[in-house]
Protein backbone atom coordinates (compact mmCIF):
# COMPACT_ATOMS: atom_id res chain seq x y z
CA UNK A 1 0.00 0.00 0.00
CA UNK A 2 1.47 3.26 -1.12
CA UNK A 3 2.01 6.07 1.79
CA UNK A 4 -0.38 8.99 0.42
CA UNK A 5 -3.12 5.90 0.52
CA UNK A 6 -2.16 5.16 3.88
CA UNK A 7 -3.03 8.74 5.18
CA UNK A 8 -5.91 9.04 3.27
CA UNK A 9 -7.11 5.79 5.08
CA UNK A 10 -6.55 7.18 8.45
CA UNK A 11 -7.90 10.67 7.70
CA UNK A 12 -11.17 9.74 6.48
CA UNK A 13 -11.45 7.18 9.62
CA UNK A 14 -10.56 9.87 12.72
CA UNK A 15 -11.30 13.29 13.50
CA UNK A 16 -7.57 13.44 14.08
CA UNK A 17 -4.78 10.80 13.57
CA UNK A 18 -1.05 10.83 14.36
CA UNK A 19 1.38 7.47 12.30
CA UNK A 20 4.45 6.83 13.75
CA UNK A 21 7.07 4.76 11.79
CA UNK A 22 10.06 3.52 13.31
CA UNK A 23 12.94 1.00 11.51
CA UNK A 24 14.99 -0.22 13.75
CA UNK A 25 18.40 -2.34 12.88
CA UNK A 26 20.87 -3.99 15.74
CA UNK A 27 24.17 -6.04 14.84
CA UNK A 28 25.28 -7.58 18.73
CA UNK A 29 28.79 -9.05 18.58
CA UNK A 30 29.77 -11.33 21.31
CA UNK A 31 33.47 -12.90 22.64
CA UNK A 32 34.68 -15.21 24.64
CA UNK A 33 38.04 -16.83 25.58
CA UNK A 34 39.41 -14.10 23.25
CA UNK A 35 37.63 -14.71 20.05
CA UNK A 36 34.33 -13.99 18.40
CA UNK A 37 31.57 -16.13 20.23
CA UNK A 38 28.84 -15.27 18.17
CA UNK A 39 26.91 -12.44 15.73
CA UNK A 40 23.56 -11.67 16.18
CA UNK A 41 21.28 -9.74 13.92
CA UNK A 42 18.08 -8.48 13.96
CA UNK A 43 15.56 -5.93 12.22
CA UNK A 44 12.07 -4.44 12.77
CA UNK A 45 9.99 -2.13 10.82
CA UNK A 46 6.95 -0.86 12.09
CA UNK A 47 4.20 1.41 12.03
CA UNK A 48 1.93 2.48 14.97
CA UNK A 49 -1.76 4.34 14.83
CA UNK A 50 -3.31 6.76 17.10
CA UNK A 51 -6.42 8.33 16.18
CA UNK A 52 -9.32 10.30 17.45
CA UNK A 53 -12.71 10.20 16.80
CA UNK A 54 -15.32 11.83 18.97
CA UNK A 55 -13.17 12.86 21.71
CA UNK A 56 -11.92 9.41 22.71
CA UNK A 57 -7.95 8.51 20.93
CA UNK A 58 -7.31 4.74 20.10
CA UNK A 59 -3.92 3.07 19.50
CA UNK A 60 -2.84 0.11 17.11
CA UNK A 61 -0.02 -0.66 15.66
CA UNK A 62 1.29 -3.52 12.97
CA UNK A 63 5.10 -4.80 11.65
CA UNK A 64 3.33 -5.45 8.68
CA UNK A 65 3.91 -3.22 5.43
CA UNK A 66 1.38 -5.12 3.34
CA UNK A 67 -2.09 -4.25 2.71
CA UNK A 68 -3.67 -6.68 4.84
CA UNK A 69 -1.25 -5.41 7.74
CA UNK A 70 -2.53 -2.04 7.13
CA UNK A 71 -6.16 -2.84 6.91
CA UNK A 72 -5.65 -5.02 10.14
CA UNK A 73 -4.06 -1.49 11.75
CA UNK A 74 -7.37 0.51 11.17
CA UNK A 75 -9.64 -1.51 11.47
CA UNK A 76 -8.15 -3.09 15.05
CA UNK A 77 -8.23 0.93 15.78
CA UNK A 78 -11.65 1.67 15.09
CA UNK A 79 -13.19 -1.91 16.93
CA UNK A 80 -11.54 -0.12 20.25
CA UNK A 81 -13.71 3.21 19.50
CA UNK A 82 -16.86 2.27 21.42
CA UNK A 83 -14.84 1.13 24.57
CA UNK A 84 -12.79 4.18 25.08
CA UNK A 85 -14.19 6.86 27.78
CA UNK A 86 -14.41 10.50 26.03
CA UNK A 87 -11.29 13.11 26.88
CA UNK A 88 -11.83 16.69 25.95
CA UNK A 89 -8.16 16.86 26.59
CA UNK A 90 -6.52 14.18 24.13
CA UNK A 91 -4.60 16.43 21.22
CA UNK A 92 -2.04 15.88 19.11
CA UNK A 93 1.32 18.67 18.60
CA UNK A 94 1.27 21.28 15.49
CA UNK A 95 3.62 21.07 13.18
CA UNK A 96 8.06 22.87 14.18
CA UNK A 97 9.64 24.39 11.69
CA UNK A 98 13.06 23.86 13.01
CA UNK A 99 14.27 20.97 14.67
CA UNK A 100 17.62 21.23 16.47
CA UNK A 101 20.28 19.72 14.41
CA UNK A 102 22.06 17.23 16.92
CA UNK A 103 25.36 14.72 15.59
CA UNK A 104 23.74 11.44 16.29
CA UNK A 105 24.15 9.33 13.25
CA UNK A 106 27.50 7.79 12.10
CA UNK A 107 27.71 7.60 8.34
CA UNK A 108 31.25 6.27 8.87
CA UNK A 109 30.60 3.75 11.74
CA UNK A 110 28.05 1.82 9.61
CA UNK A 111 30.65 1.51 6.65
CA UNK A 112 33.34 -0.04 9.41
CA UNK A 113 33.99 -3.90 8.32
CA UNK A 114 33.07 -6.36 11.15
CA UNK A 115 36.72 -7.55 11.22
CA UNK A 116 37.24 -3.88 12.87
CA UNK A 117 34.50 -3.71 14.83
CA UNK A 118 35.18 -7.70 16.27
CA UNK A 119 39.13 -6.21 17.06
CA UNK A 120 37.91 -3.66 19.26
CA UNK A 121 35.70 -5.85 21.32
CA UNK A 122 38.49 -8.56 21.48
CA UNK A 123 40.59 -5.47 22.75
CA UNK A 124 38.22 -4.87 25.54
CA UNK A 125 38.60 -8.40 26.71
CA UNK A 126 42.37 -9.09 26.30
CA UNK A 127 42.87 -5.94 28.10
CA UNK A 128 40.71 -7.44 31.22
CA UNK A 129 42.65 -11.13 30.93
CA UNK A 130 45.72 -9.51 30.36
CA UNK A 131 45.28 -7.26 33.28
CA UNK A 132 46.42 -9.28 36.39
CA UNK A 133 46.66 -12.76 36.88
CA UNK A 134 43.85 -12.81 39.75
CA UNK A 135 41.53 -12.21 36.71
CA UNK A 136 40.74 -15.53 35.57
CA UNK A 137 37.84 -15.47 33.49
CA UNK A 138 35.25 -12.79 31.29
CA UNK A 139 31.36 -12.73 30.68
CA UNK A 140 28.60 -11.24 28.61
CA UNK A 141 31.53 -9.24 26.41
CA UNK A 142 29.49 -7.39 23.69
CA UNK A 143 29.32 -4.67 21.24
CA UNK A 144 25.96 -3.88 20.05
CA UNK A 145 25.35 -1.67 17.13
CA UNK A 146 22.06 -0.20 16.17
CA UNK A 147 20.09 2.15 13.48
CA UNK A 148 17.44 3.88 14.27
CA UNK A 149 15.15 5.98 11.65
CA UNK A 150 11.87 7.21 12.83
CA UNK A 151 9.33 8.96 10.99
CA UNK A 152 5.73 10.73 12.90
CA UNK A 153 3.15 12.53 10.97
CA UNK A 154 -0.06 13.71 12.45
CA UNK A 155 -2.80 15.44 11.01
CA UNK A 156 -2.64 18.60 12.11
CA UNK A 157 0.48 19.65 9.50
CA UNK A 158 3.61 17.73 11.49
CA UNK A 159 5.80 16.03 10.10
CA UNK A 160 9.38 14.74 11.81
CA UNK A 161 11.93 12.19 10.17
CA UNK A 162 15.24 11.72 12.54
CA UNK A 163 17.87 8.96 13.02
CA UNK A 164 20.58 7.98 15.20
CA UNK A 165 22.79 5.51 15.96
CA UNK A 166 24.12 4.34 19.24
CA UNK A 167 27.34 1.64 19.96
CA UNK A 168 27.38 0.14 23.26
CA UNK A 169 30.17 -2.12 24.65
CA UNK A 170 29.93 -4.38 27.84
CA UNK A 171 31.54 -6.67 30.25
CA UNK A 172 31.76 -8.63 32.96
CA UNK A 173 34.95 -10.19 34.69
CA UNK A 174 35.71 -12.57 37.25
CA UNK A 175 38.73 -11.68 39.78
CA UNK A 176 39.78 -14.60 42.17
CA UNK A 177 42.04 -14.73 45.27
CA UNK A 178 40.71 -16.01 49.10
CA UNK A 179 37.55 -14.64 47.61
CA UNK A 180 36.16 -14.33 44.36
CA UNK A 181 33.94 -10.81 43.04
CA UNK A 182 32.88 -9.87 39.84
CA UNK A 183 32.51 -6.50 38.13
CA UNK A 184 30.29 -5.66 35.22
CA UNK A 185 29.77 -2.06 33.60
CA UNK A 186 29.51 -0.40 30.08
CA UNK A 187 29.92 2.56 28.01
CA UNK A 188 27.76 3.79 24.77
CA UNK A 189 28.50 6.73 21.85
CA UNK A 190 26.66 7.57 19.00
CA UNK A 191 29.91 7.10 17.25
CA UNK A 192 31.83 3.87 16.81
CA UNK A 193 35.17 6.15 16.82
CA UNK A 194 33.95 7.40 20.65
CA UNK A 195 33.88 3.40 22.23
CA UNK A 196 37.31 2.43 23.64
CA UNK A 197 37.54 -1.10 24.54
CA UNK A 198 41.01 -0.65 26.08
CA UNK A 199 40.31 2.01 28.34
CA UNK A 200 36.83 0.28 29.49
CA UNK A 201 38.41 -3.17 29.72
CA UNK A 202 41.07 -1.39 31.99
CA UNK A 203 38.34 0.40 34.22
CA UNK A 204 36.29 -2.91 34.88
CA UNK A 205 39.09 -5.38 35.55
CA UNK A 206 40.31 -2.34 38.29
CA UNK A 207 37.00 -2.18 39.56
CA UNK A 208 36.98 -6.39 40.19
CA UNK A 209 40.35 -6.32 41.69
CA UNK A 210 39.70 -3.03 44.20
CA UNK A 211 36.74 -5.36 45.81
CA UNK A 212 38.70 -8.37 46.61
CA UNK A 213 39.25 -9.40 50.51
CA UNK A 214 35.75 -7.09 50.89
CA UNK A 215 34.10 -6.83 54.59
CA UNK A 216 31.41 -5.71 56.10
CA UNK A 217 32.16 -2.16 57.35
CA UNK A 218 30.53 -0.91 60.74
CA UNK A 219 27.10 0.53 61.09
CA UNK A 220 27.59 4.04 61.30
CA UNK A 221 26.40 7.49 59.55
CA UNK A 222 29.33 8.22 57.09
CA UNK A 223 30.53 11.48 54.66
CA UNK A 224 31.35 10.29 51.52
CA UNK A 225 30.64 10.02 47.88
CA UNK A 226 28.12 8.22 45.04
CA UNK A 227 30.00 7.67 42.12
CA UNK A 228 27.97 8.59 39.27
CA UNK A 229 26.76 4.98 38.40
CA UNK A 230 25.07 5.07 41.86
CA UNK A 231 24.06 8.48 41.46
CA UNK A 232 22.20 7.81 38.43
CA UNK A 233 20.57 4.99 40.08
CA UNK A 234 19.46 6.94 42.88
CA UNK A 235 17.80 9.12 39.72
CA UNK A 236 15.78 6.64 38.34
CA UNK A 237 13.75 6.61 41.80
CA UNK A 238 13.88 10.49 42.19
CA UNK A 239 12.94 11.55 38.23
CA UNK A 240 8.87 10.53 38.69
CA UNK A 241 8.23 13.06 41.01
CA UNK A 242 9.10 15.42 38.03
CA UNK A 243 6.47 14.08 35.78
CA UNK A 244 2.97 16.42 35.29
CA UNK A 245 1.32 12.41 35.25
CA UNK A 246 2.65 12.05 38.77
CA UNK A 247 1.45 15.70 39.76
CA UNK A 248 -1.85 14.38 38.58
CA UNK A 249 -2.27 11.14 40.22
CA UNK A 250 -1.19 13.10 43.02
CA UNK A 251 2.07 10.81 43.53
CA UNK A 252 4.99 13.54 43.80
CA UNK A 253 6.55 15.04 47.35
CA UNK A 254 7.05 18.44 44.88
CA UNK A 255 3.23 19.03 44.49
CA UNK A 256 2.68 23.13 45.10
CA UNK A 257 6.67 22.88 45.48
CA UNK A 258 7.43 25.59 42.72
CA UNK A 259 9.75 28.12 43.81
CA UNK A 260 10.63 26.68 47.08
CA UNK A 261 13.88 24.91 47.92
CA UNK A 262 13.63 21.39 48.18
CA UNK A 263 17.15 20.69 47.29
CA UNK A 264 20.60 21.17 48.35
CA UNK A 265 21.79 24.76 47.01
CA UNK A 266 24.58 23.54 44.64
CA UNK A 267 21.86 21.11 42.92
CA UNK A 268 21.17 22.02 39.58
CA UNK A 269 19.05 19.32 38.06
CA UNK A 270 18.05 19.34 33.85
CA UNK A 271 15.92 16.85 31.30
CA UNK A 272 16.84 17.66 28.45
CA UNK A 273 15.75 15.79 24.52
CA UNK A 274 19.35 16.59 23.48
CA UNK A 275 21.29 14.53 25.91
CA UNK A 276 22.31 10.83 27.02
CA UNK A 277 21.26 7.92 25.04
CA UNK A 278 17.66 9.05 24.97
CA UNK A 279 18.70 12.25 22.68
CA UNK A 280 17.05 12.90 19.62
CA UNK A 281 15.95 15.92 17.44
CA UNK A 282 11.90 15.33 18.86
CA UNK A 283 10.09 13.42 21.12
CA UNK A 284 7.61 10.66 20.40
CA UNK A 285 4.96 12.93 19.60
CA UNK A 286 6.83 15.37 17.11
CA UNK A 287 7.48 18.29 19.81
CA UNK A 288 11.12 19.66 19.37
CA UNK A 289 13.92 18.78 21.80
CA UNK A 290 14.75 21.43 24.28
CA UNK A 291 16.26 21.81 27.62
CA UNK A 292 14.23 22.22 30.75
CA UNK A 293 15.65 23.18 33.64
CA UNK A 294 13.99 21.45 36.81
CA UNK A 295 15.96 22.51 39.57
CA UNK A 296 18.28 26.07 39.70
CA UNK A 297 20.66 26.19 42.89
CA UNK A 298 17.80 23.69 44.75
CA UNK A 299 15.26 25.23 43.97
CA UNK A 300 12.12 23.64 42.48
CA UNK A 301 11.44 24.84 38.89
CA UNK A 302 8.40 22.99 37.71
CA UNK A 303 7.08 19.37 35.75
CA UNK A 304 7.77 17.41 32.60
CA UNK A 305 4.64 17.80 30.27
CA UNK A 306 3.80 15.97 27.14
CA UNK A 307 0.89 16.89 24.81
CA UNK A 308 -1.88 14.86 27.31
CA UNK A 309 -0.64 16.30 30.48
CA UNK A 310 0.16 19.75 28.94
CA UNK A 311 -3.49 20.52 28.23
CA UNK A 312 -4.60 19.28 31.40
CA UNK A 313 -2.22 22.01 33.06
CA UNK A 314 -2.66 24.66 30.59
CA UNK A 315 1.07 24.14 29.63
CA UNK A 316 3.09 23.59 26.74
CA UNK A 317 4.76 19.98 26.02
CA UNK A 318 8.28 20.42 27.49
CA UNK A 319 9.09 17.32 24.98
CA UNK A 320 8.49 14.44 26.90
CA UNK A 321 6.08 12.34 25.33
CA UNK A 322 8.23 9.06 25.07
CA UNK A 323 7.84 6.10 23.23
CA UNK A 324 9.68 2.73 24.09
CA UNK A 325 8.86 1.31 20.41
CA UNK A 326 6.22 0.70 18.28
CA UNK A 327 3.87 -1.33 20.88
CA UNK A 328 3.62 1.62 23.07
CA UNK A 329 1.72 4.81 22.55
CA UNK A 330 4.08 7.93 23.69
CA UNK A 331 3.60 8.59 27.65
CA UNK A 332 5.06 11.17 29.91
CA UNK A 333 8.78 10.45 31.09
CA UNK A 334 12.02 12.20 31.38
CA UNK A 335 14.70 12.31 28.09
CA UNK A 336 17.79 13.18 29.75
CA UNK A 337 17.93 13.64 33.27
CA UNK A 338 20.76 15.16 34.59
CA UNK A 339 22.65 16.95 37.27
CA UNK A 340 25.15 19.64 36.26
CA UNK A 341 28.58 19.26 37.03
CA UNK A 342 30.95 21.16 39.51
CA UNK A 343 33.99 22.96 39.32
CA UNK A 344 36.15 20.53 41.33
CA UNK A 345 37.49 16.58 40.90
CA UNK A 346 36.06 15.48 44.37
CA UNK A 347 37.26 11.71 43.61
CA UNK A 348 40.44 12.70 43.51
CA UNK A 349 41.02 14.18 46.65
CA UNK A 350 39.12 11.76 48.82
CA UNK A 351 41.07 10.64 52.21
CA UNK A 352 38.25 10.05 54.75
CA UNK A 353 34.86 8.72 54.09
CA UNK A 354 33.20 6.15 51.39
CA UNK A 355 32.74 5.62 48.04
CA UNK A 356 29.49 4.24 47.07
CA UNK A 357 30.32 2.52 43.98
CA UNK A 358 27.22 0.12 42.95
CA UNK A 359 23.54 0.04 44.51
CA UNK A 360 21.28 -3.37 44.38
CA UNK A 361 17.48 -3.39 44.56
CA UNK A 362 16.28 0.29 43.56
CA UNK A 363 13.39 -1.17 42.05
CA UNK A 364 11.88 -1.47 45.73
CA UNK A 365 12.58 2.32 46.39
CA UNK A 366 8.98 4.14 47.19
CA UNK A 367 9.22 7.01 44.05
CA UNK A 368 6.37 8.45 45.46
CA UNK A 369 8.23 8.89 48.99
CA UNK A 370 11.72 8.98 48.20
CA UNK A 371 12.25 6.49 50.75
CA UNK A 372 14.71 3.70 49.85
CA UNK A 373 16.92 0.64 51.67
CA UNK A 374 19.67 -0.33 49.23
CA UNK A 375 22.93 -3.24 49.18
CA UNK A 376 25.38 -0.75 48.87
CA UNK A 377 29.32 -1.99 47.92
CA UNK A 378 32.08 -0.19 47.66
CA UNK A 379 35.37 1.76 49.22
CA UNK A 380 36.02 2.71 52.94
CA UNK A 381 38.71 5.46 52.61
CA UNK A 382 40.87 6.27 55.96
CA UNK A 383 43.74 8.25 56.26
CA UNK A 384 44.07 7.89 52.63
CA UNK A 385 44.20 3.85 52.67
CA UNK A 386 41.45 2.48 51.00
CA UNK A 387 39.32 -0.77 51.57
CA UNK A 388 36.62 -2.86 49.85
CA UNK A 389 33.06 -3.33 51.56
CA UNK A 390 30.37 -5.30 50.77
CA UNK A 391 26.84 -6.36 52.74
CA UNK A 392 25.71 -3.37 53.94
CA UNK A 393 22.57 -1.68 53.78
CA UNK A 394 22.23 2.20 52.50
CA UNK A 395 19.02 3.38 53.43
CA UNK A 396 16.90 6.95 54.29
CA UNK A 397 15.41 9.15 51.85
CA UNK A 398 16.34 10.64 48.26
CA UNK A 399 15.05 13.88 48.94
CA UNK A 400 16.94 14.09 52.35
CA UNK A 401 20.24 13.04 50.76
CA UNK A 402 20.12 15.15 48.08
CA UNK A 403 19.45 18.69 50.68
CA UNK A 404 23.04 16.68 51.66
CA UNK A 405 25.16 17.44 49.24
CA UNK A 406 27.67 19.62 49.91
CA UNK A 407 30.00 19.46 46.56
CA UNK A 408 29.11 18.02 42.68
CA UNK A 409 32.06 16.60 40.99
CA UNK A 410 32.80 17.20 37.54
CA UNK A 411 32.96 13.58 36.02
CA UNK A 412 29.15 13.69 34.72
CA UNK A 413 28.17 10.35 33.47
CA UNK A 414 25.28 9.45 31.67
CA UNK A 415 24.04 5.49 31.94
CA UNK A 416 20.94 5.37 29.60
CA UNK A 417 18.67 8.48 30.36
CA UNK A 418 20.21 9.39 33.63
CA UNK A 419 23.34 11.72 34.06
CA UNK A 420 25.33 12.50 36.98
CA UNK A 421 28.72 13.71 38.34
CA UNK A 422 30.54 12.21 41.79
CA UNK A 423 28.33 13.64 44.58
CA UNK A 424 30.09 13.99 47.97
CA UNK A 425 27.19 14.05 50.71
CA UNK A 426 26.54 13.71 54.52
CA UNK A 427 24.86 11.84 56.66
CA UNK A 428 25.12 8.62 54.47
CA UNK A 429 23.42 5.79 57.07
CA UNK A 430 25.06 2.60 56.74
CA UNK A 431 24.03 -0.99 58.08
CA UNK A 432 26.39 -3.11 58.50
CA UNK A 433 28.27 -5.17 61.00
Amino acid sequence: MEYESLVDKVNNAFDNYELFFLKEKTKKYESRDKELYGVELKEEEGIALRGIKNNRMVFSYTYDKGDKGITALLENAKILIPFVEDDKDIDFPGQYDNYPFLRLYDYEGLKVNDIEKVSLLLKMEKTMLDYDRRIVTTRNCGLQETEIQTRIINSKGLKAEGKKTLYTLFALCVAKDEDEVSWYDWSWANSLNKIDGKELGTEIAQKAISFLFSKQISTGIYEGILTPQASCEMLGILSSSFLSESLYKNKTRLKEKTGTRCFSDIINIIDSGKEGMGSFPFDGEGVLSGENILVRDGYFEGFLYDTYYGKKFGKASTGNGVRRGVKEPPACAPRGFFIEKGERDIRGAMTDGIIIEELMGTHTANPITGDFSLGAVGHLYKNGIKTPFKGVIFSGNIFELLNNVKEVGTDLMFYEIYGSPSLFIEGIKISGK
